[in-house]
C-alpha cells in the first residue's frame, strides 16, 4: 500500500531532532512506483544545488575521452540468430550446390550441424543503391537504405549456442555475469535525461535466453542496469508497472519523497561509498518523474497518423517507433528485441520463418533508419542490426519443404546505419559458400571496441575497479576496426 502521511505529520517528523529510523519509515510504507534500479539529480526534489546533485548522480551527463561520432544507440536485436546467406550474405555457389555434400574443410570436418546437404537460399538478391549492396528480397525497405549501411558480412563469435553466445553480443563474456554494453554505455555517458532511465530494453512476449543477464549491470552500479519494457501491451499506462501513485496527491507525494529522502542522507553518511545504496536512492527521484515522462515516451498516439503508417500498425511498428521517441528524449541505449517469443532460430521452416520474421521488422526498421534521417538524428545515432550467431550453409534435415539450418558462429552479418559508420560500405566475406570467414574477421570484441569508439571512448581505457582489478568491457581483447568509420 502506498505510504500516506498527513503534511501535518510530516512537517512533526521532519522537526524532530532524532528523526524515525529509515528502516522504519520504509517499512511502514511505499510510493506504488515501480522498482526501478535508475537514478536522476536530487534538484530537482529542492534537496541539494543543481551543482552538488551533478556531482553525486551518477546518471548526470559527462565528457566522452575523445569527441565521438555517436551520441546514442539503437540496437535492433534479432534473437535467435538470423541467416546471413538468407538476408545480407548472398552465395550464388551455395545455390549451385543445393542438394549437393560440401566440400567441408579439415577444421570443420567433424562438425555435426554441418553434416546435411548442402541448402541454397530460396530468396533473390538485387544491388541497391549507388554502393551496390546485394541485399535479399526478404528488406525491401531496409534496403532503399543501402547507401546507409555498414554491413560486416565477416562477424565471427565463439560458441555457436544460444545462452553463451547472447552473453556475448550483449555482454563481452560467454558465462561469467558481466556489464551489457548498455550499461557501459550509460556508465561512460550518463544521461541526457534525468527524467527516463537511460538504457531502456523493449522486449515483448517472454524474455529470450538467459533472461535479463542480457541487460545486466553485474558489478557496475545497479543505477546502470537496462529498463524492461514489455512492449506487447498497447497502453502507455500499462507498459511500466506501478508507475503512477492513485491514493496520494503529487504535492503530497513531493513531502513524502523529500522526508524520505532525508532519512537515506542520514542512512549514506554511515554507508559511504555503497553502489547498491545510492542505486536505491536515486531510483526513488526517477521513479516520481517518470509518472508524466514516461507515459508520454511511450504514447505512440501521439504521434501524426501519417508516421505510424509509416511505422505500420504492428507490434514492430510501435517499438521502433518507441525507440525514436525515446532517443530523441535524451536516452542513451535502446535495444529492440525481435523474436523473443517466436525468434529467428529456423532449424526448421527456413524459408516461411524468414519471411513472416522479416515482414515483421523490415518496414518498421525502414521506417526508422527515414525518421531519424529526416530529423537529422541519423547522423549522431548509432543504430545496429543483428542476431547472436548465423546459419550453416547446410540443411538440417532431408530437403523437404520443411528444411532449416542449425547454428554457425563462424562467419554471420551485422549491420550499422549512422552515428559515424560508414555508409554504403560492406566489410569482410564469407567464403563462396559461407562456411568460413574469408578475410577481415571481426569479432564480437572488435564490434564493441568499434562502437565505444564511436561513442568517444578507449576501449582499453573506460573501466570500472571491482574484486581488485580493473574490468572493461572487452576484458583483454578487441580491436577498433577503423575501416567501419566513415
Amino acid at each position: 500500500m502506498p505510504m500516506n502521511l498527513s503534511s501535518g505529520l510530516l512537517d512533526a517528523l521532519l522537526r524532530e531532532p532524532k528523526p524515525m529510523t529509515r528502516r522504519r519509515a520504509l517499512q511502514q510504507g511505499g510510493f506504488g512506483m515501480g522498482s526501478l534500479a535508475l537514478g536522476a539529480l536530487l534538484s530537482d526534489m529542492g534537496l541539494t544545488s543543481a551543482d552538488a546533485a551533478a556531482s553525486v548522480s551518477p546518471l548526470a551527463p559527462r565528457a566522452t575521452q575523445f569527441p565521438g561520432t555517436a551520441k546514442r544507440v539503437i540496437h535492433l536485436f534479432m534473437n535467435g540468430g538470423p541467416s546471413q546467406m538468407d538476408t545480407f550474405d548472398p552465395k550464388p555457389k551455395l545455390n549451385q550446390l543445393h542438394g549437393k555434400s560440401l566440400p567441408v574443410a579439415k577444421d570443420f570436418s567433424k562438425d555435426k550441424r554441418l553434416s546435411g546437404a548442402a541448402l541454397g537460399s530460396p530468396f533473390k538478391f538485387q544491388k541497391h543503391g549507388q554502393s551496390g549492396i546485394e541485399i535479399s528480397e526478404l528488406f525491401p525497405h531496409v534496403a532503399k537504405h543501402a547507401d546507409d549501411l555498414c554491413v560486416i558480412r565477416s562477424m565471427y563469435s565463439d560458441v555457436p549456442n544460444h545462452e553463451v553466445a547472447l552473453m556475448m553480443m550483449n555482454t563481452g563474456n560467454l558465462t561469467l555475469p558481466r556489464p551489457s554494453v548498455g550499461s557501459w554505455v550509460l556508465y561512460g555517458l550518463g544521461t541526457e535525461n534525468q527524467s527516463l532511465p537511460g538504457f531502456v530494453v523493449m522486449c515483448p512476449n517472454g524474455l529470450p535466453v538467459a533472461q535479463s543477464g542480457n541487460w545486466r549491470s553485474a558489478f557496475l552500479p545497479g543505477i546502470y542496469q537496462g529498463t524492461h519494457i514489455d512492449t506487447k501491451e498497447t497502453n502507455p499506462d500499462q507498459l511500466i508497472a506501478d508507475l503512477r501513485n492513485d491514493f496520494v496527491l503529487p504535492s503530497q507525494q513531493r513531502k513524502q519523497l523529500g522526508f524520505i529522502q532525508q532519512l537515506n542522507e542520514k542512512h549514506r553518511e554511515q554507508h559511504q561509498g555503497d553502489p547498491q545504496l545510492e542505486a536505491r536512492i536515486q531510483s526513488l527521484e526517477l521513479a516520481f518523474r517518470m509518472q508524466t515522462e514516461a507515459t508520454d515516451a511511450f504514447d505512440v498516439t501521439k504521434e501524426p497518423e501519417t508516421t505510424r503508417r509509416m511505422y505500420g500498425n504492428n507490434l514492430q511498428g510501435r517499438q521502433m517507433l518507441m525507440a525514436r521517441r525515446l532517443a530523441e528524449r535524451g536516452v542513451r541505449y535502446v535495444q529492440v528485441w525481435h523474436g523473443a517469443g517466436q525468434p529467428w532460430d529456423s532449424h526448421s521452416l527456413l524459408e516461411e520463418s524468414h519471411k513472416r520474421l522479416a515482414g515483421e521488422c523490415d518496414q518498421a526498421i525502414g521506417a526508422l533508419l527515414q525518421d531519424l534521417k529526416d530529423r537529422g538524428m541519423l547522423q549522431d545515432t548509432l543504430v545496429i542490426w543483428g542476431g547472436e550467431f548465423g546459419r550453416t550453409p547446410t540443411a538440417q534435415m532431408p530437403l523437404t519443404p520443411k528444411v532449416g539450418r542449425d547454428h554457425h558462429a563462424d562467419g554471420f552479418s551485422v549491420w550499422m546505419a549512422g552515428g559515424g559508420a560508414r555508409g554504403g560500405y560492406v566489410h569482410g566475406a564469407t567464403d563462396d559458400i559461407g562456411l568460413s570467414i574469408a578475410e577481415d574477421k571481426v569479432h564480437v570484441h572488435d564490434l564493441h571496441a568499434t562502437i565505444m569508439h564511436m561513442l568517444g571512448f578507449n576501449h582499453e581505457t573506460l573501466t570500472y575497479r571491482y574484486a581488485g582489478r580493473n574490468f572493461r568491457l572487452t576484458d583483454v581483447f578487441g580491436n577498433v576496426v577503423k575501416e567501419l568509420l566513415a
